[in-house]
């Protein structure tokens, strides 16, 4: 399992004093080992989003020093914004992205929620997966009324804090701590002033959907159950919350949305859907916005659904997939979209990583032409597998909107991203490759004095040994994969690009074979003889099918050239 990694998404209320929102930044970013990935501020809603990740521990510290100079730097009894709050550090969630699981994301939250009651003096209220009752799960029913509410609120002994004082801070006013999966805030432009007719699209695609009334939807008699509460229509869309407003700074209104389960409800959904109510009310959606950072998953959905849309191939490049997606939802409207800032993943990369795959290709072959041992033959093969899996790739594509072939496109994208696959996870394995035999060198490094040290070195040198036989075992696998792709192509594909799938199986097959040799050289130093034959007997069945793959792709290469 992987270590433990959370993030946290506390929202503030300042979004227009540029003095405040930095500090609180910078609370964050003194932090060792949280990551400070995004500051979102807004000046309509006055309210600024900070982003960051890390350990468990590192980032409920780093909430708790952020919530500090909050407190002390805003003051609620003075703030105005269009956007539901009730306290300086307003909502403070703890999410999982990794190595942990939810259960355990909620202890810290209890853990940091007692910590900003007892230690700061703040009025906090469990919620989500953290919530000490149901009633106290959903957010809106927590933050009800707002911090107007407050005063009376808390004389309700239903809504005594989980921690901190019972009684109304003017300063501070309450926070809400808690625990949640991914949440995405998403903003949707469109061409009216009207907030009154934002809401209505809001009340349109929420889950909650609108109050029921007799007769006239706007006018009539509000519908009650037995017990006297209104009664909903529900909404378009699962897991949605919205609601309308006009943006100031912007000229014009919005529909706010949370999402709150993209496997329920993908982004694109949302969008079209937006799209589809605002028409139904003689308005337009105009693009929108991502309040904060979004799931690569996401993105690459959308891409993926507006190509199929258009009935275009799917089997694309992360980047080329991201760039539809923005486009065609107008993510850019009102703010470039920096894909390394705004998706998480990328925003979470060790920038100070050195990637083989980022090189050039005179710097690559530079690189490996160095008097270094690494990159080496197996880096090169994953390389040469890529690149072999990207001509299989390119001939997909190219047949999925060949000009005749138009009732074909959906076979041919199907393998374009199989193809893509392949060639994704061979370009991880170049620099994987290097990192393994880094890996292993510093586990000869290790000290050897006692019988310990020693013991300790000989188990590491084992592991790391082990590590550089799977990992080439892993490139001939993925180029094996590869090469279905390339016999299709070479049988079903465009056959002007036929030439391409016989280079493709080369390159493969070579990766195939070079692999093959590292996968050899390193079961010398293995002592598990068991394993060193199963990982061998593994590669030498990959090899040979490897090579009928690719004698049975060049022959129907030589077939198409020839007739």
């Amino acid at each position: 399992m992987s270590e433990p990694l959370i993030e946290c998404v506390p929202n503030f209320s300042e979004g227009r004093d540029p003095a405040v929102i930095q500090a609180i930044a910078d609370a964050v970013s003194a932090v060792e080992g949280a990551t400070l990935l995004n500051v979102d501020p807004g000046k309509s809603t006055n309210r600024t989003v900070f982003t960051f990740a890390g350990a468990p521990e590192a980032v409920c510290e780093a909430a708790f020093q952020a919530a500090k100079v909050g407190s002390e730097r805003i003051d609620m009894a003075r703030h105005s914004g269009e956007h539901p709050r009730f306290g300086a550090m307003d909502v403070c969630p703890l999410i999982p992205i990794s190595g942990i699981s939810m259960e355990e994301v909620a202890e810290h939250a209890r853990a940091l929620g007692k910590r900003l009651g007892k230690e700061l003096g703040l009025s906090i209220f469990l919620y989500g997966e953290a919530a000490t009752s149901e009633e106290r799960k959903e957010l809106s029913s927590v933050r009800a009324g707002e911090y107007e509410a407050l005063p009376e609120r808390l004389k309700d002994p239903r809504w005594k804090p989980d921690f901190g004082p019972a009684t109304f801070q003017p300063k501070t006013g309450a926070t809400a701590v808690g625990a949640r999966d991914f949440l995405i805030a998403y903003n949707v432009n469109l061409n009216t002033t009207s907030a009154r007719r934002a809401n209505a699209v809001a009340f349109d695609i929420r889950e909650r959907g609108r109050v029921k009334r007799e007769g006239d939807p706007l006018t009539g008699e509000i519908v009650r159950d037995a017990e006297g509460h209104p009664v909903y229509e529900p909404g378009a869309l699962k897991s949605t919350k919205a609601i309308g407003w006009f943006i100031e700074e912007y000229g014009f209104a919005q529909v706010s949305i949370n999402l709150t389960n993209l496997r329920e409800t993908p982004l694109h959904t949302v969008y079209e859907v937006c799209c589809e109510k605002a028409g139904e009310r003689g308005m337009r959606v105009t693009g929108s916005e991502l309040v904060g950072l979004v799931p690569l998953e996401a993105m690459l959905a959308a891409g993926r659904h507006f190509l199929k849309k258009q009935q275009r191939s799917t089997g694309l490049p992360n980047d080329e997939l991201i760039r539809i997606a923005v486009k065609t939802m107008g993510l850019d409207e009102l703010d470039p979209f920096d894909p390394q800032e705004r998706i998480i993943e990328y925003a979470m990369r060790d920038r100070g990583l050195k990637n083989l795959v980022d090189l050039d290709v005179r710097q690559f072959a530079y690189t490996v032409a160095s008097e270094s041992p690494a990159p080496g033959g197996g880096s090169v093969a994953a390389l040469a597998g890529a690149l072999g899996a990207a001509l299989g790739t390119m001939v997909a594509n190219l047949s999925s909107h060949k000009r005749g072939w138009d009732a074909r496109w959906e076979e041919f994208s199907d393998w374009a991203e199989r193809g893509q696959a392949c060639c994704d996870e061979l370009l991880r394995l170049v620099d994987e490759d290097t990192r393994a035999f880094d890996r292993l060198m510093a586990a000869f490094k290790l000290p050897k004095g006692t019988d310990e040290e020693q013991a300790a070195r000989h188990d590491a040198i084992q592991r790391r040994t082990e590590e550089a036989m799977q990992v080439p075992l892993q490139t001939m696998e993925v180029a094996l994969r590869s090469m279905e792709v390339l016999e299709a192509m070479a049988a079903e594909g465009n056959p002007n690009s036929v030439s391409d799938a016989g280079v493709g199986a080369l390159c493969a097959r070579a990766a195939v074979r070079g692999a093959h040799l590292n996968v050899q050289i390193n079961s010398s130093g293995v002592e598990d003889k068991a394993f060193v034959d199963r990982i061998l007997a593994r590669a030498a069945e990959i090899d040979a099918e490897a090579a009928k793959r690719e004698e049975a792709t060049l022959a129907l290469v030589r077939q198409k050239m020839d007739a």
